[in-house]
């Protein structure tokens, strides 16, 4: 680490100096802290009540230093900071990276990950994903599954299942809500103390990469959430780290967040270069192939509000971390969670923009789930909320998110939201799936919603998975996991989707029906899809394609097999049309069809012969 450049806000390797490096006899440990009196590091055992002192030295401006002889891995420690209030408080490390289970407030010297590799193939492949499958299974480690006891299972035993299910489901990539370490069960790992360490609740750093590496073998991407915008209150973080604000505003109007917690002050280089690093560390430590950053809006808007203006100095901050990471991670995504309509969140920074490579369309969320609470007869003349999302598309690089910020807090989960009551929620959830996944933009959805949660979230228990256990919920899954399946098949669905002349709709402007068709058009493939979001039968649902050709069923949301009424055909075969075809559309349903144009014979011309024109 250049120290300047860290002062200055330049650099993203500080956890190279800062922190905790265990070398052959002892531990290093360096601490900024520029306004403390006095620094120490207090070293204790895991279990034991022995503990032992080391006098820190001032070295750079505002660091503090210390070689502790005998000090090994697994050596639990704090900073002992005599503030420049006169308070004295035990800190963990700000750069430390592991840290003991909550509510301890100890930080663990660890060192580098020991994990054998095996994904060198996977790295070398792997992509962005534009024009490429981006279908993205959401999840908290420690209420995916947990043991019979009611416990969490460790990183390395979700390592023996969550891929292969991610995998048999066709989901291509897996995104964790955050694993920074945290002291509050509730916030999600939201309000964080140590941004360099995964939590212990589920195992070491070292086993955190056997997870990851598991999934890489799997074809499973691995997304990690990363909050740069705010941290915990809790006294033995980053608080009055040195009896001052250091890592946070000064003035309480603007440093506290809505949350509660203490935000970030970007303004300073120090802090840029701490976030920065612990952004390049989860994807150089752990081979993460994106960070998903939490809370963009209040990066661009002072407190997230328009009102208020736009922050200069986190806009600063956003563009060069994101620029940095671009640079140093060329194949990895940068995802914001931006509710703002700020222009350019996904245009280059070299371009004038954020330089995130995606942006959830939480408006395309919003105004699809308001749509699909309304009653039939509400619908009619609300079709404009699921074709609004067209009009804007093509400004950002969208991903369509079913996250979990929709299954809490009094939300209900995305098939409780359907209108009506308990068995019409199926069919419409089906037709649901199907419109996010011809309408255009990538998709994320949050775990249990692929067999029909109807539990809310809770950090505290597992997904009720014997919902699968009752036929309408295993049948859910079921269609869940054939969409996927032709999602990834058919290019249709994700090549050239920011094209405009690849996406068309069919229909969109009956207000007497609740129907609407859409069709996408790839590079080796063409579909469309129809659809009922009404509670009457659709008969003779009369579409006009683009030109002649054939067409053949793919999927049907109301066959049997799924939990509808329509027998499913023993074989999808195929039909030619003349250019236009009639539909018959069951209640709340949709189906999906391939299209193959007709190849228009050429007509050969008449050789000339001079003599003929003679």
């Amino acid at each position: 680490m250049n120290i300047q450049g860290f002062y200055t806000g330049r650099e993203f390797d500080a956890d190279t100096f800062f922190g905790a490096h265990p070398y052959e006899g002892g531990t290093h440990f360096a601490v900024w802290a520029p306004s403390a009196r006095d620094v120490k590091v207090i070293t204790s055992g895991l279990s034991d009540g022995s503990w032992a002192e080391w006098q820190m030295h001032r070295s750079y401006s505002g660091c503090w230093e210390a070689d502790a002889a005998g000090v090994t891995r697994g050596t639990c420690y704090q900073y002992r900071v005599c503030g420049a209030d006169g308070s004295v408080v035990d800190h963990c490390d700000p750069y430390g990276t592991a840290m003991t289970l909550r509510p301890d407030g100890r930080s663990i010297v660890w060192g580098a990950p020991t994990c054998q590799w095996t994904d060198s193939a996977w790295m070398a492949k792997r992509s962005k994903n534009f024009d490429a499958p981006l279908n993205i299974y959401e999840a908290q480690a420690g209420s995916w599954r947990c043991k019979e006891d009611g416990t969490p299972y460790t990183y390395s035993e979700l390592a023996k299942q969550l891929p292969a299910y991610l995998k048999g489901n066709g989901y291509t990539h897996l995104e964790l809500m955050p694993l920074s370490e945290y002291p509050f069960d509730g916030s999600w790992g939201y309000q964080t103390t140590g941004f360099f360490a995964p939590t212990s609740r589920y195992g070491t750093p070292d086993e955190l990469c056997t997870l990851i590496d598991a999934c890489h073998a799997a074809d499973i991407g691995v997304i990690f959430d990363f909050v740069p915008v705010h941290f915990a209150v809790d006294e033995y973080g980053l608080k009055h780290f040195d009896g001052t604000a250091l890592y946070e505003y000064p003035a309480a109007a603007v440093g506290e967040s809505e949350w509660g917690s203490c935000n970030f002050m970007h303004s300073r280089g120090e802090i840029r270069c701490f976030l920065q690093s612990a952004a390049d560390y989860w994807l150089r430590t752990f081979h993460a192939d994106g960070l998903r950053m939490d809370a963009v809006s209040r990066l661009i808007y002072w407190q997230g509000d328009p009102a208020r203006g736009v922050n200069g100095s986190t806009l600063e901050f956003l563009k060069n971390m994101n620029q940095g990471l671009q640079q140093r991670h060329p194949t990895a995504m940068l995802i914001a969670e931006d509710s703002t309509n700020f222009e350019k969140v996904t245009a280059p920074v070299e371009y004038g923009g954020l330089g995130f490579d995606y942006k959830w369309d939480l408006g395309w969320m919003n105004d699809t789930l308001d749509y699909f609470k309304k009653t039939p007869e509400e619908r009619k003349s609300n079709l404009g909320k699921l074709t609004f999302s067209m009009m804007y598309f093509w400004r950002e690089h969208y991903i369509l998110p079913f996250s979990h910020d929709e299954n809490v807090h009094g939300k209900a989960t995305i098939l409780q939201k359907m209108y009506g009551e308990y068995e019409d929620k199926f069919p419409q959830g089906r037709a649901l799936y199907l419109y996010m996944a011809i309408h255009p933009g990538k998709m994320l959805d949050f775990m249990g919603n692929e067999f029909g949660q109807l539990r809310e979230y809770d950090e505290s228990r597992e997904q009720d998975w014997l919902l699968l256990d009752y036929p309408i919920h295993e049948a859910f899954a079921n269609y869940r996991r054939t969409l996927n399946e032709l999602y990834r098949k058919y290019d249709a669905f994700w090549s050239g989707e920011y094209n405009p002349n690849h996406f068309l709709w069919l229909d969109c402007d009956h207000p007497e029906l609740d129907a609407c068709a859409i069709l996408r058009k790839g590079q080796e493939a063409t579909v469309f899809a129809a659809f009922n979001f009404g509670d009457t039968e659709l008969k003779d649902y009369e579409l006009t394609l683009p030109g002649k050709g054939k067409i053949t069923p793919l999927l049907n949301s109301d066959w049997d097999c799924f939990g509808g009424r329509t027998a499913r055909p023993k074989a999808l075969r195929s039909k030619t049309t003349t250019g236009s075809v009639k539909l018959t559309l069951a209640p709340y349903s949709a189906q999906l069809y391939r299209f193959e144009p007709a190849v228009e014979k050429e007509t050969k011309a008449t050789p000339h012969n001079s003599r003929l024109t003679a």
